[in-house]
């Protein structure tokens, strides 16, 4: 892959990024690495996340190959999830930038304290209105 066309939309970083880029993507995946959870209690340990979301997120997933959905028995009845194989390559990435926020996320959060262009106090360009 050469560096001039690292990010063409069928790009596999392209994918990755897609991927990571999807706020609730890698919070659910590091909240299956321990092991299946029903959809009840990934809310639970996740929290903020609507019911409606989690859903949209565990199919995304899913459709990805990086997430399974099982059915459980009984009445009513039931589904887990849990990570696949795939889905577990993705947890050092996932890690990874973890371990960046954590180093940094001071810093980002200084930056936007300052607000704005350089410390002016001004709104961002991309955030005025046109």
């Amino acid at each position: 892959m050469s560096s001039s066309h690292a990010f063409l939309a069928d790009c596999r970083a392209r994918l990755a990024f897609d991927l990571l880029s999807n706020t609730w993507n890698a919070v659910v995946l590091w909240s299956l690495r321990d092991g299946p959870q029903r959809p009840v209690e990934l809310r639970e340990r996740i929290g903020g996340i609507s019911s409606k979301v989690l859903t949209e997120t565990l199919r995304r997933l899913q459709f990805n190959g990086l997430v399974d959905r099982r059915p459980l028995p009984g009445a009513p009845p039931g589904v887990e999830y849990r990570l696949t194989a795939l889905g577990r390559t993705f947890l050092a990435p996932i890690d990874a930038v973890g371990a960046w926020a954590f180093e940094h996320g001071d810093e980002v959060l200084a930056a936007q304290e300052l607000g704005g262009d350089e410390g002016t106090g001004q709104a961002p360009p991309w955030s005025e209105p046109s």
